[in-house]
């Protein structure tokens, strides 16, 4: 008897805790109702992984059907534009002396061959003085051998004095043109060697020229400046412009999937909408210890000279033929806080599901979704953040 009235109460307790359990989540789903975000009840799904949106909620929210697109296998990098150094010459002097002259600037186009600067030498002077002594001595050894040749012909010399004299006209042409050839090392034609030695006068101006044709990218040049061979810097540096470097640095990750030859495309700030067609020339053989990236670079054709050294560029190279997937824009996915990528899928277009999905590469706009999501779901494409933060708030 004592015992039955015992379970009686029990029950009686259980049944009034029941009830307050529910009097609670009755309240609990009105509160989440006048937010206009509604917590549905689901089969197999936590309470708050459903969202019922109003009118004015949807306004956020843009739904598509799924579909599948092509993802190109290609590795993504930040880099920057830079001369190419393979075709950037710095214009040294090759024997020291004073600037003279200048005859260019900075950004100037120019022609191989085209002068440079001037610089006064004294090594020219000194060339030039010994050619133009060696020029003497040659004419004089000249007429001594003909006067001793007349006189041998009349026996008014010996013959003895006839080959000296011819030795010392072959020391003397000797001379001459080893000077000659001295004169000719700084650049002087023939022609010009030929006016020094009829006029008898040095001129120890030196015309320094451009190796190559392209652009004055840089110059430090000036009057009455002494300069040395291979001092840097140079007094002006001339680049061809017509190729240009893309410089990138990647992880050593991504470094297997790097080769010589690979073809990339890439974009810059500066030409929104337009792609550059470049090709991998050079992996670097050892990765920067600090950052522990390796540094890519590529050559890409410029010849209207569109693109400057430092500007920002965004490279995609291709590294495997393209696959198929699941594609969701970059709206509809939303990482939270714990690294989880998920999607809101929707049946109705009123009530939102929270999914978790496992996602592959971003590429143009489009997450690639590898598990999680198939075709012809439907999807909030826009405001995914929107409805995960309306979760959240509806949770707590």
């Amino acid at each position: 008897m004592l015992k039955n009235k015992t379970q009686k109460i029990w029950i009686a307790i259980g049944a009034a805790a029941v009830a307050g359990s529910a009097s609670i989540l009755i309240h609990q789903s009105s509160v989440a109702g006048a937010s206009g975000a509604n917590v549905a009840a689901k089969v197999g799904a936590a309470p708050t992984s459903v969202l019922t949106l109003t009118d004015r909620q949807l306004a956020a929210v843009k739904v598509r059907p799924v579909s599948s697109r092509d993802f190109a296998a290609r590795l993504d990098a930040v880099g920057y534009v830079d001369y190419d150094e393979d075709r950037t010459v710095p214009a040294f002097a090759p024997w020291a002396g004073r600037i003279r002259q200048v005859f260019v600037k900075a950004g100037d186009d120019v022609r191989q061959g085209a002068a440079l600067y001037s610089i006064d030498s004294p090594d020219l002077v000194q060339a030039e003085s010994t050619l133009i002594a060696s020029a003497g001595v040659l004419q004089l050894t000249s007429k001594a051998l003909d006067r001793e040749r007349q006189m041998h012909e009349i026996d008014a010399a010996a013959q003895k004095d006839v080959e000296q004299a011819q030795s010392d006209h072959q020391s003397a042409e000797a001379a001459y043109q080893a000077a000659r050839d001295a004169v000719r090392i700084f650049g002087k034609t023939d022609a010009e060697i030929a006016k020094i030695v009829a006029a008898r006068r040095t001129d120890g101006e030196l015309r320094i020229t451009s190796p190559i044709s392209g652009r004055i990218t840089a110059r430090s040049a000036a009057p009455g400046l002494f300069v040395q061979p291979g001092n840097a810097p140079a007094p002006v540096t001339v680049a061809d412009l017509s190729t240009m470097w893309l410089v990138a640095n990647v992880t050593e990750y991504d470094l297997p999937r790097l080769r010589i030859g690979q073809e990339l495309t890439a974009t810059m700030a500066a030409y929104p909408g337009r792609t550059f067609t470049a090709r991998v020339t050079n992996i670097a053989s050892a990765l920067d210890p600090a950052t522990h990236r390796v540094a890519v670079r590529a050559e890409v054709r410029d010849p209207n000279h569109e693109l400057l050294p430092q500007m920002l560029a965004t490279f995609a190279v291709k590294t495997a033929a393209s696959a198929r997937s699941i594609a969701v824009p970059l709206n509809g996915v939303v990482r939270e806080s714990d690294g989880t990528m998920v999607v809101f899928i929707t049946q109705d277009g009123r009530q939102f599901e929270r999914r978790p999905v496992r996602v592959g590469v971003e590429q143009d706009g489009w997450w690639q979704i590898l598990s999680g999501l198939d075709a012809g779901e439907r999807v909030a494409a826009d405001g995914a953040l929107f409805l995960s933060n309306a979760l959240s708030l509806a949770a707590h």
